[in-house]
């Protein structure tokens, strides 16, 4: 098991490598494996990225995210202007087509609505507004619409583990239910808890997953 110390400094080094983010504003402190990132960035897209290198890092149990977000004058928008750039984006991407999101904007903070066939669109229209100028948050309120058998469903995403180097599917187990994924087990990184989620997500009919891996 990784000491603190390690984890502190590998997770400082991974936050000044990545180009995206500046983090001269940005401290780390780790307990127990529990990282707790705080100080401020300039956009939203710049907090989620903070929080992605943390758990890129080794060791790493969970992240505690109190990054504030302080945009400067140059970079606010109008509620208007964001609920504008935001259904560009939603109706321009190719991943979205066909689909029907409504984007609500209030205060900065963008609430996506609507339903779609598949878990990964859920995720690409989160990530296709999330950069976007002026936005402070997103809350993903998307459903996914299901008419997959549970028992298919569960077969579909273990073999998607077994299919995946980075998993060690054999201390995973898969429970569906009513179109609902819970995850049990362990995994032995963050990286690998965040690859189940997206394995389990892309199979078909899946419209929620519970994640209850623990990282040992």
């Amino acid at each position: 098991m990784r000491i603190d110390a390690d984890i502190r400094r590998d997770v400082e080094s991974e936050l000044k490598w990545d180009p995206s983010i500046d983090d001269r504003r940005l401290g780390v402190s780790v307990n127990n494996g529990v990282v707790t990132l705080t100080g401020d960035v300039p956009h939203y897209s710049g907090r989620w990225a903070a929080e992605d290198c943390a758990k890129r890092v080794c060791g790493v149990r969970a992240v505690a995210n109190d990054i504030e977000i302080k945009i400067p004058a140059s970079g606010t928008r109008s509620d208007t202007d964001i609920a504008e750039a935001a259904a560009n984006a939603l109706s321009w991407n190719v991943s979205l087509s066909g689909t029907e999101i409504k984007p609500v904007v209030k205060d900065g903070w963008v609430s996506l609505s609507g339903q779609v066939s598949w878990g990964y669109q859920r995720i690409a229209a989160e990530s296709a507004v999330r950069n976007l100028m002026g936005v402070k948050g997103v809350s993903n309120q998307i459903t996914v619409k299901s008419t997959a058998k549970a028992s298919d469903v569960k077969a579909k995403i273990e073999d998607a583990f077994k299919r995946h180097a980075i998993l060690d599917a054999k201390d995973i187990q898969v429970v569906v239910h009513n179109a609902t994924v819970t995850l049990n087990g362990h995994v032995h990184t963050w990286q690998e808890r965040e690859d189940a989620i997206l394995a389990a997500w892309a199979a078909p009919g899946v419209t929620m997953v519970e994640n209850h891996l623990s990282i040992q």
